[in-house]
């Protein structure tokens, strides 16, 4: 059984630009009861809330008190939460070389992040018997690719995190994995040169949607990641092979 947006009490992390500006603004058009926008950025999450007649929250995933405070809020605001969406995030980041505090920042937010918020928000929906929980990942979460050796790995973690609360409170809760290849976003110039199209943000929000109101656990907007993937599946050293290809073709800055 799939979300119903329409109706539907929101929260969305990351709220104030992005994708997640993008989800804040669909969610609104589409009928969505309130819209809690949360972000570090109070500043630029009060001016997405203002447009779509919503509640702007300040929000550091990174601090246990503040997530609390977000869940806290968000039922004063609105009474309850039917939706809280996961997707704030970070892209920085390099190679091999990458040093111990941008590995701590990277998993502190894309990983921690979305713990963080699971372990503050499951048991208001469990308690009322029900919601969902969207976790924005990354294509890098099925393929790796052409993306810094930090947040490959965090979104790998930030995957198997959705996927176990699928499996360990669902059907209740249900969870919904985003996992779109590189999108155009105020991240995309930390990704360097890319060896695809990005999608748009509207591309992402649309796919989310319709993976939302199906009640999908994998949502693809660029089904090629999820064929890529089954390829991974089948022949990891020969989908290996021909990522490095790739790689070496577009001169990956993350290289030797």
């Amino acid at each position: 059984m799939g979300t119903q947006i329409e109706g539907s009490s929101v929260v969305v992390t990351g709220g104030a630009s992005g994708i997640g500006k993008g989800l804040c603004e669909r969610f609104a058009a589409l009928g969505a009861a309130h819209v809690v926008v949360a972000d570090l950025n109070l500043e630029a999450a009060q001016a997405v809330a203002d447009a779509i007649g919503g509640t702007a929250v300040h929000c550091d995933v990174t601090d246990d008190a503040s997530v609390r405070a977000l869940i806290a809020a968000s039922i004063e605001a609105m009474g309850h939460i039917d939706l809280f969406c996961a997707n704030a995030g970070i892209g920085v980041g390099g190679g091999i070389d990458v040093d111990d505090d941008t590995w701590s920042l990277t998993m502190d937010v894309n990983v921690m992040g979305v713990i963080r918020s699971a372990r503050a928000v499951i048991p208001h929906m469990t308690e009322r018997g029900g919601g969902t929980l969207l976790i924005t990942a990354s294509a890098a979460a099925l393929t790796t690719g052409p993306v810094s050796f930090n947040y490959a790995v965090s979104k790998h973690a930030a995957l198997g995190a959705a996927e176990w609360l699928a499996l360990h409170h669902g059907p209740t809760i249900a969870v919904s994995a985003l996992c779109p290849t590189i999108v155009d976003t105020p991240m995309l110039p930390d990704f360097g040169d890319v060896i695809m199209q990005p999608l748009t943000v509207d591309q992402v929000v649309d796919s989310t949607i319709e993976g939302l109101e199906a009640g999908s656990f994998m949502i693809t907007p660029m089904p090629m990641a999820l064929d890529m993937f089954r390829a991974k599946a089948n022949d990891f050293d020969g989908f290996h092979e021909t990522m490095r290809g790739r790689l070496t073709d577009s001169g990956s800055k993350f290289g030797p």
